[in-house]
């Protein structure tokens, strides 16, 4: 022990300790090329979600506004008819859809939702709703809503 610390107290030490070198800030920069590559591939992928996100419900927006449509019209089959009818234009080419009537234009229903509901139960009364006066039955709206929600679309 020094000489000029003798008789010193405890407290009169630690003043005169140095203090501890602090170390330098560690760098969040990548340090190799590889978490650079990494951290690209990674914004790639979100970029790449995000956009399949938008085109996924762009390419569905017609299917949430014809329900909208359809819960307003549920009581009236000419209006579900009609709705129907252009859901379907939406979905599927023209020269596909508009020349249907009838018989044919409730098979292709029944086709394009993998079911029978149209040509042999309660949608039968879309085929000819457009040219009577009629209310809706609960099984038709239920069955528009159906085939609106999980029909195959073919956009053209």
């Amino acid at each position: 022990m020094k000489e000029e610390w003798k008789g010193l107290t405890l407290p009169e030490l630690f003043e005169l300790l140095e203090p501890v070198p602090l170390p330098q800030p560690v760098s969040m920069a990548p340090q190799t090329a590889g978490w650079i590559w990494i951290g690209l591939l990674l914004l790639a992928i979100v970029i790449a979600s995000v956009w399949a996100a938008i085109r996924q419900r762009r390419k569905n927006a017609y299917r949430k506004q014809a329900l909208a449509e359809l819960k307003i019209a549920s009581k009236d089959a000419a209006r579900i008819a009609e709705i129907v009818r252009r859901t379907a234009l939406t979905a599927y080419p023209r020269t596909e859809v508009a020349s249907l009537h009838g018989a044919d234009w409730l098979a292709f229903l029944d086709r394009s939702y993998n079911g029978n509901g149209f040509s042999e139960g309660p949608g039968r009364q879309i085929a000819d709703a457009p040219y009577k006066q009629q209310n809706a039955s609960p099984d038709l709206y239920a069955i528009a809503r159906t085939w609106i929600s999980t029909h195959q679309a073919k956009l053209s």
